[in-house]
């Protein structure tokens, strides 16, 4: 090591770590409710139980955190998606998918509801992330289901739009959780039916 060399990082202790936890938790709080624009770091603050400078001393500002909470969701996000198997049961490895995806809507509605805020404002923060990284994926995973329709093993659609079909139909119970909530109030019937549900619906649509 030379003069010139930058000194190492110092690994954060327990308790930074452990603040920078709860302030990432607050703010998925207070961002998925209040969208990007709504959000404040006083909000922000008032929710971890911390002061204003505190959060400034762990982020640079709202974006920061905001870019942090959508980089460590779409990680999450992705990982379903990347572990469609291509050798596998193509009817088995989409419906896996279907239910991977309804499993996050229900047990992460916060992540949902604040990657949706972002695209709906035109995804001004995620799009270079969509480019690089969503998009290769997404062409991969549509050009191996175009595979397995042109050789038969599921009835011939359209790859992408099946992809965003199962998007739209498993967020819905993420992004319109207080209105599924209201009109199917029983928590464990709502979430086996539209399990049941989605499951035979993209069966008969996948089957040849």
């Amino acid at each position: 090591m030379t003069d010139n060399d930058p000194a190492p990082k110092k690994a954060p202790s327990r308790i930074q770590q452990r603040n920078r936890t709860r302030i990432l938790d607050a703010a998925l709080n207070v961002f998925s409710t209040h969208g990007y624009r709504g959000a404040t770091l006083d909000q922000i603050a008032r929710e971890a139980g911390l002061s204003k400078p505190n959060i400034l001393y762990y982020f640079s500002g709202k974006e920061e955190i905001h870019v942090t909470l959508l980089n460590r969701m779409m990680e999450t996000w992705l990982d379903p998606l990347k572990d469609m198997d291509p050798e596998g049961d193509p009817i088995e490895e989409i419906l896996s998918y279907v239910n991977h995806k309804l499993d996050m809507a229900i047990e992460l509605p916060r992540e949902g509801r604040l990657f949706t805020n972002e695209i709906l404002q035109g995804a001004p923060r995620m799009e270079p992330y969509l480019i690089a990284d969503l998009k290769p994926l997404f062409d991969d995973r549509a050009a191996v289901i175009l595979r397995w329709m042109e050789d038969g093993k599921i009835a011939k659609s359209d790859p992408a739009h099946l992809i965003c079909s199962i998007w739209a139909t498993t967020q819905h119970y993420a992004d319109m959780a207080a209105q599924t909530v209201v009109l199917m109030p029983e928590q464990q019937k709502r979430e086996d039916g539209a399990r049941e549900f989605l499951n035979q619906l993209f069966s008969k649509l996948l089957t040849p």
